[in-house]
């Protein structure tokens, strides 16, 4: 007898190949799409964080951007990769310890086939350095969700160990 697949695990595995693709749209700009759109991220971070930003000249706004670029684009791999692994992990249709590493598994192994097409995107490089960053925010993903869920369970097992208000007399 076949096992009816839920309709959770069909809706994350519509996000999964949603998010793939934007994965590769991020990936087939080409190298001064790519810096525009960390620059534009860059002064936005600028913007928030110092609020004298649009008082500075657009020189020191342009420096501040370029400052932080590498740091932009190494955050925003491991935040997409991470995003992928917990879709993946909402995709498969099982519980455990396989679950979690399946789930990473797929998504390095997408980063790797990421990092591969941007070796023929012109102004973009493929590298083992970037798969690495992908891979490990694909973990730091799953740990998270992992540590959530531990806690949600260990709550569930023992309700009398929440955190509840003192009450005052």
């Amino acid at each position: 007898m076949e096992k009816k697949t839920s309709k959770r695990v069909i809706v994350f595995r519509v996000l999964v190949i949603l998010w793939m693709i934007v994965i590769f749209l991020f990936s087939a700009a080409d190298g001064n799409e790519s810096s525009k759109t960390s620059g534009w991220v860059g002064r936005m971070i600028g913007s928030i964080f110092h609020s004298d930003f649009e008082d500075w000249t657009e020189e020191e706004q342009e420096a501040y951007a370029e400052k932080i670029e590498y740091p932009i684009r190494k955050a925003a791999h491991a935040t997409e990769y991470a995003v992928l692994a917990l879709l993946f992990f909402g995709a498969l249709p099982f519980e455990g310890k396989k679950r979690y590493l399946l789930s990473w598994l797929f998504a390095a192994l997408y980063a790797c086939t990421d990092e591969f097409h941007q070796l023929f995107v012109p102004g973009r490089a493929g590298t083992l350095f970037d798969v690495g960053v992908d891979s490990l925010g694909a973990l730091a993903g799953l740990l998270i969700l992992w540590g959530i869920l531990s806690l949600r369970k260990k709550l569930r097992k023992h309700p009398d160990e929440r955190c509840t208000p003192t009450q005052t007399p």
